[in-house]
């Protein structure tokens, strides 16, 4: 998951003025301002901003800033010199040593095992909801930035690009392709695409008139950069040439690379309350991709709003980032609060095969099938009981340290999926089973909530259902996989089709309208409709679904449905 609260735009988005320092001395601090994009849902605050030494200046943004700071050391390495009186004598040099003699053969070059499999199917990538800023990589043409049902990407064809994974954050989307390139998309105001989207701004032809169709709001149309709102590949210059990709892990402001040797890579920045809070203890924002050093034989990440988990091979979890909501599973103090962006085991964590996230909360689930959980409970969503008040809260918003789901034990198959929203969690099991839990007042469960057993519900202080406090399932959905937005969700059941619910203002359940979707409902429209989907992935207002291509049936083109 990932992905605050997004009914129209809620979380910040600013002018950045950015401050790339010269590589040989100190930078003076420099401002540059930018126009913020002409959208309704648009907000500011102030930011201060670092940037990496080697980040080109951008001059747009939709986030504003303040003064730079530069802390890097930037002076020069200097020779010590011994100074002799005048009446002592120089002391004679020593002798070099006999140099040995070349052998004519090199050291072997010493590479990793590789312990991760790319993957290798190719996918149709299909889009919908809000995209004002580029979430739905359509381009900057006119009707692309509402979308009320699923719909084809052409930018991301099976036959010229070939993704073959993908990760969504809270307003950016990354790809990982067959040929190992990293595409990104979206909003760009902290890195996180990982690449240069500077753009002088303008405005879209109202009177082209190529991508309009009736699933489009063509009457709030404002000029979108084109540069983020297009796939662009990640500049992966910096890293070495045998480096493979075997997974991208998207937060809300960061984008992170899993390689095939468990290495990790990343870019952008982590947010806490205040603000920008860092990518690493020394680098606000990371525009360019980075070795995230103390990782090693990583297999899988899991991405919230501002945190990452690594799995490690041997079982250890680790975790950074922000952790405001006690969800890195350790304490942090307010005195080196930086130092929770140094990935960092749990150490009651052991024997850990799957990991998962929601917002501002965390999952691991055991060998044995036991799940644990810790970070923001406020609404039940980490399955920990609390104690609630007379209006639906919790007395203890947080769960500071990983404990066992007891409610999960025994009762359901052992879960392979888990995902969180800001307040609700979607689970599935080996037996695919669909779950859910957290937050339901905003119809987050998918469910009847009227049919649900009393005890099983929280109600605030006019009697209405506002907590699910315990692990329910969705009949009649046997479900492979899900993914948490904000505050909707998408199932994949085993047939490869699509099932959406929650709030859809901004249209990122793909029902085509823009109330809430109560129960968990099918997704139906000609371009998925006779496809076979295995992918989801849910951001704040909007959503991506993935498919395999369907061979030529009858001369009909199974990739994007058009005649052959």
């Amino acid at each position: 998951m990932s992905g605050t609260r997004a009914r129209k735009l809620s979380h910040p988005r600013k002018v950045t003025t950015e401050l790339a320092p010269l590589p040989k001395k100190k930078a003076k601090p420099q401002l540059s301002t930018s126009s913020k994009k002409t959208t309704a849902r648009a907000r500011k605050s102030p930011e201060a901003v670092l940037l990496v030494s080697d980040a080109p200046a951008k001059k747009t943004s939709k986030r504003k800033a303040e003064p730079e700071v530069e802390d890097e050391d930037q002076t020069k390495d200097s020779k010590r010199v011994r100074l002799l009186p005048d009446d002592e004598p120089t002391p004679p040099k020593p002798k070099a040593a006999p140099s040995a003699k070349p052998t004519g053969t090199k050291k072997p070059k010493i590479t990793k095992a590789e312990i991760n499999q790319p993957p290798t199917e190719k996918l149709n990538v299909y889009v919908f909801g809000e995209g004002s800023s580029g979430e739905l990589g359509l381009g900057s043409a006119k009707g692309q930035t509402e979308v009320k049902r699923p719909r084809y990407n052409p930018n991301l064809s099976p036959d010229n690009v070939g993704v073959v994974a993908l990760s969504v954050g809270g307003m950016h989307t990354a790809a990982l392709t067959h040929d190992n390139k990293i595409l990104t998309w979206g909003v760009n105001d902290q890195g996180a695409l990982g690449r240069d989207t500077a753009w002088d701004g303008g405005l879209r032809d109202i009177d082209d008139e190529d991508a309009s169709d009736s699933d489009s709001d063509s009457g709030s149309e404002t000029a979108v950069n084109p540069k983020e709102s297009t796939p662009g590949e990640v500049d992966l210059s910096g890293i070495p040439e045998d480096v493979v990709f075997s997974q991208v892990a998207c937060t809300d402001s960061a984008t992170f690379a899993l390689t095939t040797q468990g290495d990790v890579y990343g870019w952008g920045t982590f947010r806490s309350n205040e603000g920008i809070f860092g990518f690493d203890p020394t680098t606000l924002i990371q525009l360019r991709p980075k070795l995230i050093k103390g990782l090693s034989k990583i297999t899988q990440l899991a991405a919230g709003a501002n945190h990452v988990l690594a799995l490690q091979s041997n079982g250890a979890v680790y975790c950074w980032g922000s952790g405001q909501q006690n969800q890195l599973g350790r304490r942090i103090l307010e005195r080196r609060a930086t130092n929770s962006l140094i990935p960092t085991a749990i150490g009651t964590l052991k024997k850990i095969e799957y990991v998962g996230a929601g917002a501002y909360n965390s999952f691991a689930v055991k060998a044995n099938g036991d799940v644990y959980s810790w970070g923001l409970n406020n609404f039940g969503q980490t399955g920990i009981p609390k104690e609630f008040d007379e209006s639906g809260n919790t007395k203890g918003n947080d769960v500071h340290m990983p404990i066992v789901v007891e409610t999960l034990r025994g009762k359901f198959g052992k879960v392979t999926c888990i995902q969180g929203g800001s307040h609700h969690t979607v689970a599935v099991t080996d037996k695919r089973e669909l779950l859910v839990w957290g937050r339901i007042d905003g119809n987050q469960s998918g469910l009847n909530v009227k049919e649900l057993p009393e005890d099983d519900v929280v109600r605030d202080s006019a009697g209405h259902p506002r907590i699910l406090v315990v692990p329910t399932q969705i009949p009649k959905i046997e479900a492979l996989m899900a993914a948490a937005g904000s505050d909707h969700c998408i199932a994949i059941d085993k047939h490869g089709k699509a099932y959406s619910w929650g709030f859809s203002t901004t249209y990122q359940t793909g029902q085509g309208t823009s109330d809430d979707v109560e129960l968990a409902t099918l997704i139906d429209n000609t371009a998925v409709r006779d496809k076979k989907l295995v992918w989801a992935g849910a951001g704040g207002q909007f959503s991506v679904i993935a498919g395999v291509p369907i061979p030529l049936v009858n001369g009909v083109n199974g990739v994007n449905g058009h005649a052959a």
